[in-house]
């Protein structure tokens, strides 16, 4: 394991010790180069709840030439909505070890619009 790699996990489990214990479910961030994923997960129970990408097929045609932060807008916004058709409205945000800037603040601002807080 190199020392990014290590530096990155426990950059990554300090952020998750602080939401352990929430009652909430956890919307956890995961972004590449490209592409960013967004799931709202129960961690009591250890399931997926709500899940999107803009690597889903339908997305990634109308996403196709989108600069970042109006495709991580996007992904927000939809969460949002998938999240509310679950009556989910109050979540934990979990960034895992990315800062809270660029298209990981876009996709927040985003879902906070969309309907749900953290």
């Amino acid at each position: 394991m190199t020392n990014s790699t290590f530096a990155r996990r426990r950059q990554r489990n300090r952020t998750r010790l602080k939401q352990v214990g929430a009652e909430r479910p956890r919307l956890s961030v995961h972004r590449s180069l490209k592409n960013i994923s967004v799931q709202v997960i129960d961690d009591k129970e250890g399931r997926t709840l709500v899940a999107a990408s803009s690597l889903e097929p339908d997305l990634k045609k109308k996403l196709a030439k989108t600069p970042g932060k109006d495709r991580a807008a996007a992904i927000g916004k939809l969460i949002a909505e998938r999240a509310k058709a679950k009556n989910i409205t109050r979540v934990v945000f979990d960034r895992g070890a990315y800062l809270f800037h660029g298209r990981v603040k876009a996709l927040a601002d985003a879902a906070r619009e969309g309907g749900l807080e953290f």
